[in-house]
This record gives C-alpha cells, sequence and structure tokens, in this order.
C-alpha cells in the first residue's frame, strides 16, 4: 500500500512520535492507523523498558481539589530531566493522570494503575514521545466530609502540600481559605514533621530527652535540674518539628495555634489541623 505523506502527518500529530517511527507503523500496519498507533505504542513501551536503569527525580507535583473543597488528590509523576518535566507533553500526561486519580479515589500508585487498566498504555506512549523514564512514584488521596482540603502548589511543580482540616462548615470554607492555604505554604516552607506534638513517636521523645540531658550534664549544670533543662530543650524541639507549635513563617511573633485561635474566634467556628502531606521532588526515593 502506499503509504502518503498526508497519513504520516495524520498519525504525527496523534501520536507525537517521530515521522520516520510513523511512516515504519503504517507500513508495517498495512496502512491501518489504528494498528500503527498501537506499535508506535509498543514501541513506547520498549523505550521505557530500555531506559528502566534511569534514574527519574525530575519531575511534576500536581494536585486536583473537588468543587466543594472535601477531598483532593495530591500525585509526583517523574521523568529524567528538568527539560520534559517542563514539556506540554508530560504536562498533560501529569494532568490526565491527577484526573484519573481523583475519579477512583486511588490509595497508591499501584491502586490507580489497578483501577485504570488503560493508564499502563498511556504511561508507555508518553515515555515513548518524551524518550525517558517515566513513573507515577507517589499519590495521596485526602477526603473530609466534615471539612476541608487546601492544596498548595509552590511555583514550578517541584514542591506541593495537601493540608486536610476539620470542622470546616461548607458555609465557612471561602472565608477560610486564605489562612488554610498560608498555613499549607507553612507546611512547604517549614518541613514539620507531625502536626500536633502527640504524634511524635515516644521512643524518639526519649531519644532526644537523653541527649539534652547529656548536653545540660557537660554544661556543668545541676543533676537536679537536668529534667527541668532538658524538657525545655525538648518543648524547642516540638516548636520546630510539630506543624501547631511553629512560629509562623510570615509573623514569628505568633504560632500556628495562635492564627487558628484568631480564626475560630473571629468566625464562632472550631477548625483544627487533621493531617497534611508533602511532596518535594528533592526528597529520598524509597
Amino acid at each position: 500500500m502506499n503509504i502518503t505523506a498526508s497519513m504520516v502527518n495524520d498519525l504525527r500529530n496523534k501520536t507525537g512520535a517521530g515521522m520516520m517511527d510513523c511512516k515504519k507503523a503504517l507500513m508495517e500496519s498495512g496502512g491501518d492507523e489504528e494498528k500503527a498507533i498501537d506499535i508506535l505504542r509498543k514501541k513506547g513501551a520498549a523505550v521505557a523498558l530500555k531506559r528502566a536503569d534511569k534514574t527519574a527525580n525530575e519531575g511534576i507535583v500536581i494536585a486536583k481539589v473537588s468543587a466543594d473543597s472535601t477531598a483532593a488528590v495530591m500525585v509526583e509523576v517523574n521523568c529524567e530531566t528538568d527539560f520534559v518535566a517542563k514539556s506540554e507533553d508530560f504536562k498533560k500526561f501529569a494532568e490526565y493522570v491527577v484526573e484519573k486519580a481523583f475519579a477512583v479515589k486511588a490509595a497508591s500508585p499501584e491502586d490507580l494503575m489497578a483501577k485504570v487498566p488503560e493508564l499502563e498504555g498511556e504511561l508507555s506512549a508518553v515515555a515513548g514521545k518524551v524518550g525517558e523514564r517515566t513513573i507515577i512514584s507517589r499519590l495521596k488521596y485526602v477526603e473530609n466530609k466534615t471539612g476541608c482540603v487546601i492544596d498548595y502548589i509552590h511555583y514550578g511543580s517541584r514542591l506541593g502540600v495537601l493540608i486536610s482540616y476539620d470542622n470546616v462548615a461548607a458555609g465557612k470554607v471561602a472565608a477560610f481559605t486564605t489562612l488554610g492555604r498560608n498555613i499549607a505554604i507553612q507546611v512547604a516552607a517549614m518541613t514539620p514533621s507531625v502536626v500536633y506534638r502527640e504524634e511524635v513517636d515516644p521512643k524518639v521523645i526519649a531519644h532526644e530527652m537523653e541527649i539534652y540531658k547529656d548536653m545540660a550534664r557537660q554544661e556543668k549544670k545541676p543533676e537536679n535540674l537536668l529534667e527541668k533543662i532538658a524538657q525545655g530543650r525538648l518543648n524547642k524541639y516540638f516548636q520546630e518539628v510539630c506543624l501547631y507549635e511553629q512560629s509562623y513563617f510570615s509573623e514569628n511573633s505568633k504560632q500556628i495555634k495562635d492564627l487558628l485561635d484568631e480564626f475560630n474566634k473571629a468566625e464562632v467556628t472550631a477548625v483544627k489541623i487533621n493531617s497534611f502531606v508533602r511532596y518535594n521532588l528533592s526528597d529520598p526515593k524509597e
């Protein structure tokens, strides 16, 4: 069959594959465009497989929040280079992934792949288009029917936060959104480990207390004051790692708990932080 330039161009526009690859696929398929697309997708899978030993530490962190702010999902999609991460093909794929993850309430990348079988083919196709290893490394779906979920994606889409708040009535979401997002920015900037001190592992607390006592001994502090000194230093530790007790990044004289107290008093509410998730492309990969 005669493969025309128009056929090749149409296939290229639909797949984003190279002109020669499109022509070869059309020749192999006898001019059948759908079969040619399948051939190109299989080649994309081969490209992804060939590059499986490459490190994929660049990419995009992307989120989607429901219209009523009661549910959200955040996904990290990785590639090998910053150049590809900024490409339209890669960004469109990341948008496709987050839409699917939200639609099926995926609990993990593996759960998403199981619930959306066609995603495997799309993943192979985009890897073939961009010529780099492409993976969905992390995913978190959050729902809070009695509160709200707010997202923050830092400029460049390399860092993102989802934060869930309790006791935010539907009529109060708009009033709370500015503060809610500022606290999400706090998580992005100040990297807390937990929300409240009660969430810190008791083993970690015991370890920190021993270190602070040893430090006090080396400073020649009286033995009967070691516990008190160590407790004071532990409180400072909590102010570093617990979001609720951190100093607000734009007004150090106030803690996050002060901001929430002020809002609750002004709006006659009882809003509290439930949980947060923070993804940064530079986080160590498991």
